[in-house]
């Protein structure tokens, strides 16, 4: 089977300022990875470029055979097959949780209103929040608005689900309960790439664990190497924390 996310020689600058330095690395499909570095290891503009939200200034990126480095590819049916979850939750305030789901089916793909309600109705079940169909956003706590967040996501039946820090901004309870949500997707079979500093829970969940260190792939292994790292910057980095 091909990769369904596949990286090579990937190269990407901001100005003078190299930030990814010839990144290979490859996904197969239903596989968990976690990317793990310091601030500024290059970690979040990998997870972005995979949407072409960053353009890379060389090598290759294919994803659910897309050439996302393609100046030519369709960013709309990239983004059919790839969803992205932010530390901040982006809902439209002034629309409800189920409007905020059913936006982009319903523009996208054309999905008529009954289709659209019941579509919300199945992913708000899978992240728990059946009963918020008809809530605004400033009526959920933060830990709930971001599991809207990813039910937004799955309503698009992505191939590749992308978390950037997501629980980066709430407090130890609201963080396991978003953290419970993308456990279970894991089990469903669902593949992803998860960018988080939540050690603990990369060991518990990730079928592979890459750690960046200055733009490249220092470490990489299964979810092990977080307990017997094999270089002192890993060993470093993971401290205590597990």
């Amino acid at each position: 089977m091909s990769p369904i996310v596949s990286f090579r020689d990937v190269h990407k600058s901001f100005g003078a300022v190299p930030v990814l330095k010839g990144l290979s690395f490859e996904i197969e499909k239903g596989q968990v990875v976690a990317l793990i570095g310091r601030s500024g290891s290059g970690k979040s503009t990998a997870l972005r470029c995979v949407d072409r939200l960053e353009k890379v200034d060389s090598g290759e990126i294919i994803v659910c055979g897309h050439r996302v480095s393609d100046p030519k590819i369709e960013l709309r049916k990239l983004r059919q097959d790839v969803g992205i979850v932010f530390q901040s939750y982006n809902l439209f305030p002034h629309l409800t949780v189920e409007q905020n789901i059913t936006l982009a089916p319903r523009w996208v793909k054309k999905a008529n209103r009954t289709s659209a309600r019941e579509l919300a109705k199945e992913v708000l079940a899978q992240v728990g929040l059946s009963e918020k169909i008809d809530a605004y956003p400033e009526q959920l706590s933060g830990g709930q608005q971001q599991r809207v967040a990813i039910a937004r996501s799955l309503a698009m039946r992505p191939q590749v689900m992308l978390f950037d820090e997501v629980t980066s901004a709430l407090d130890p309870q609201l963080t396991e309960e978003v953290l419970r949500v993308i456990e279970q997707l894991a089990k469903q079979g669902m593949t992803m790439l998860l960018v988080t500093h939540e050690m603990a829970f990369a060991a518990r969940v990730a079928d592979r664990v890459i750690f960046m260190h200055e733009g490249l792939i220092h470490e990489t292994g299964s979810r092990d190497i977080l307990r017997n790292p094999a270089t002192a910057e890993l060993k470093s980095f993971v401290g205590v924390g597990l």
